[in-house]
């Protein structure tokens, strides 16, 4: 099944989970990274059951704290 992930087309097995994408992808601090299915976020204990569809938009997304001066 194709899936576009962080905007690029990607083939995947069919009935993957969010959970299995971020290991496949090799994502950093996976258990810092949110995730945004179609521009909707999915919670992080649902990663797991949450499967994908063909043609899903996947993100991403890391929240970077700043300091001050």
């Amino acid at each position: 099944m194709r899936l576009i992930v962080a905007g690029e087309k990607k083939e995947f097995e069919d009935g993957i989970s969010v959970a299995r994408l971020i290991e496949l992808e090799n994502v950093e601090t996976p258990q810092y990274v949110t995730v945004s299915v179609n521009e909707e976020f999915v919670d992080s204990g649902a990663f797991e059951t949450t499967v994908l569809k063909e043609g899903d938009e996947v993100e991403f997304l890391y929240f970077m704290g700043g300091g001050s001066r």
